[in-house]
């Protein structure tokens, strides 16, 4: 077989396996989260926090929440039991390992007071933090350094079906959807957030194309 020949069967074989993979393409996100209507935003449970930069996680679920506020799509509420999806975010160190401070109350929040454009957001939560690990036996909750290897150093936002029950976490369900990269997290855009919405209009463009 000649080279021109092979290059051009190997031309055919790439446009063909390139037009079916296009014609099977599949929605981004599962059609519960297009339905969806309130959103809750937690720091994720087996997150410590971090030694140099303590506030690096609540400021990452701050600027979500604005992200969200200003997009529209979704209500935020502060109880996962009650939302239609719960959105997990965790700050990335950007190292392989790093020393946090683990058994810290990091998604009690009090008072939530937020200002965007166009809307300002007044909210507070009572009781035991949302998303917490269940407590099955006594355990010691005091705080403790601790030592995370393994763990993402990018920012992490994943989406979780709601209606979380009590004593039950988000992340033992499965991801509706996820998205880690470098300040993912970062304000004033949160790219995390501009993916998100995204993803759910090409699942809407795709659902109204369907014939």
């Amino acid at each position: 077989m000649t080279v021109r020949m092979r290059v051009l069967l190997v031309a055919v074989f790439l446009s063909t396996s390139l037009a079916v993979s296009h014609g099977k393409k599949k929605a981004s996100v599962p059609a519960y989260v297009l339905k969806a209507h309130t959103v809750a935003v937690l720091i994720d449970a087996d997150a410590g926090t971090s030694l140099t930069d303590p506030m690096a996680n609540k400021t990452a679920q701050d600027e979500v929440e604005k992200a969200l506020l200003k997009w529209g799509r979704l209500s935020l509420v502060m109880d996962p039991a009650r939302a239609d999806l719960v959105i997990l975010v965790r700050k990335g160190s950007g190292k392989i390992a790093q020393r946090t401070i683990g058994n810290l109350p990091t998604n009690d929040r009090p008072v939530i007071v937020q200002q965007t454009d166009s809307s300002i957001r007044l909210g507070g939560q009572q009781g035991r933090a949302p998303g917490a690990p269940p407590q099955t036996e006594p355990q010691d909750t005091r705080p403790s350094q601790q030592t995370e290897i393994g763990t993402s150093s990018e920012d992490m936002f994943a989406v979780y079906p709601g209606g979380i029950e009590t004593g039950s976490r988000p992340a033992d369900r499965s991801a509706a959807w996820r998205y880690e990269s470098k300040d993912a997290l970062r304000s004033p855009n949160v790219p995390a957030v501009a993916e998100f919405r995204k993803a759910v209009e090409d699942a809407e463009k795709q659902q109204k194309s369907k014939p």
